[in-house]
């Protein structure tokens, strides 16, 4: 208590605090705020529906429950993560956004700009695709059959509304960018992670109350005693690193000598984060989308139809944990081999006078890193996908209804409540305060 106490001791980190929590309220605020045009009645049935496991439920878990409800904000955050990985892989493919890359914080601000641009248009393109979806009967079509979503959402007549709904839920989008961006400037933290955080942790204490009340006090407290566990392990991965160490060689410019110094370059065990979730729970939405335009009819169209909705929706399926487990490790892969580059690390080591000890610069150094990279992606990306698998264990394990803290949810709130923890300490530590993480 007494460091939290030291928080408030500095003005200008107390201001900060506050602001953030401001706007946080701000957006759990609107979340509250359906949007015009909506059957309250089927609203109340996507609430229930949606604190299932599958599509409905990542949806609803990224939203902080604003999808479930239908509000403003029921697209999320989740058009501007879109949009920044799908802006992140073209930065290798477009030479144009490279260059922008390379030009430091004028380069960051134009594909910044372009981010917002791309989420805007994935926001109108996910708003209409939700609104004819829940306004044209084919709410449990999409979803499957195994989740219990109500059909029509909308009240009638649907077009007047749908030209309503729409410009509402991509301005909920743009909204929440705002407030993201303005939490970043004016608050502590990455605002566009601090909205996820509150996302994620919003429906954590009526989980815990909906276990207590009906479960025996002895499964509670094996629950909780796993939740702790999953935290500690968490925090351990998200803080591993493999430290390569790099040399400098010395040389002399004037009467100066440069270089000469020791340093690492730290590889994370979990680089992707969360990102390998995303991009799997993205995935098996698309066999869904390609049933829905066959159709139900008979013959060799039903049988997809009926292959997806038991196999590829079905959260309570073997099937579908393997590929979701196995989709989590492949895009794990492939979005290090994005993020870390060995070649372009290998040659700016070289542009530098940097080499690491035992191994040659250039054709050597590039080798040595993408084997090291692929060998600590491994283990990193089989735990993501143990954690992710986590709460379809303890549902078939535990006979529970659902686990709160597992899977997606304990992921990004370790990983922001961390980054949070360092940014506190580094402004509490510049003004001589005993800060919460140990050196």
């Amino acid at each position: 208590m007494a460091k939290i106490g030291n928080i408030f001791k500095v003005e200008e980190l107390r201001n900060k605090v506050l602001f953030t929590l401001a706007m946080i309220l701000v957006y759990r605020f609107g979340v509250a705020l359906r949007v015009p045009g909506v059957d309250a009645q089927a609203v109340s049935q996507l609430r229930e529906a949606s604190k299932s496991q599958g599509a409905l439920g990542f949806l609803n878990l990224f939203s902080g429950g604003a999808f479930g409800s239908f509000s403003i904000f029921a697209l999320g955050i989740m058009p501007y993560i879109t949009s920044s990985i799908i802006m992140q892989v073209l930065t290798v493919v477009i030479p144009k956004l490279e260059q922008w890359q390379q030009e430091g914080a004028t380069g960051q601000r134009k594909i910044t700009q372009w981010t917002r641009y791309v989420a805007i248009g994935i926001a109108t393109l996910q708003g209409a695709g939700l609104t004819f979806i829940f306004g044209q009967g084919r709410g449990s079509a999409f979803f499957g059959a195994s989740v219990s979503a109500p059909d029509v959402v909308l009240l009638d007549p649907f077009m007047p509304r749908a030209l309503l709904v729409i410009p509402s839920l991509v301005a909920g989008t743009a909204l929440l960018m705002w407030i993201g961006e303005l939490i970043s400037q004016r608050g502590i933290g990455n605002g566009m992670s601090m909205v996820i955080f509150a996302s994620v942790v919003s429906d954590l204490p009526f989980g815990y109350y909906s276990l207590l009340q009906t479960k025996k006090n002895i499964v509670f407290a094996i629950l909780i005693a796993l939740t702790l566990a999953i935290i500690v392990a968490v925090v351990r991965v998200e803080l591993g690193q493999r430290r390569l160490p790099v040399q400098f060689a010395k040389r002399v410019v004037g009467r100066k000598m440069f270089g000469g110094q020791n340093t690492y370059i730290p590889l994370k065990v979990n680089q992707s984060g969360v990102v390998p979730i995303i991009f799997a729970s993205s995935v098996l939405l698309l066999p869904v989308l390609m049933s829905n335009m066959l159709g139900s009819a008979e013959g060799w169209r039903g049988s997809i139809a009926r292959f997806v909705d038991q196999y590829l929706i079905n959260s309570q399926n073997l099937l579908y944990v393997s590929i979701f487990s196995i989709l989590i490790v492949a895009f794990a892969y492939f979005y290090n081999s994005i993020a870390f580059d060995p070649v372009r690390q290998a040659d700016q080591l070289r542009k530098q006078g940097g080499f690491i000890p035992g191994i040659r610069p250039g054709q050597q150094t590039e080798s040595f890193l993408a084997k090291t990279v692929n060998r600590i992606t491994l283990p990193g990306a089989v735990f993501v996908a143990v954690i992710a698998i986590l709460p379809y264990i303890v549902l078939w394990v535990g006979n529970v209804s659902t686990f709160p803290f597992a899977g997606t949810t304990v992921l990004i709130a370790v990983g922001v409540a961390l980054e949070l923890m360092r940014q506190i300490d580094s402004q509490l530590m510049q003004r001589n305060y005993e800060g919460f993480l140990k050196q």
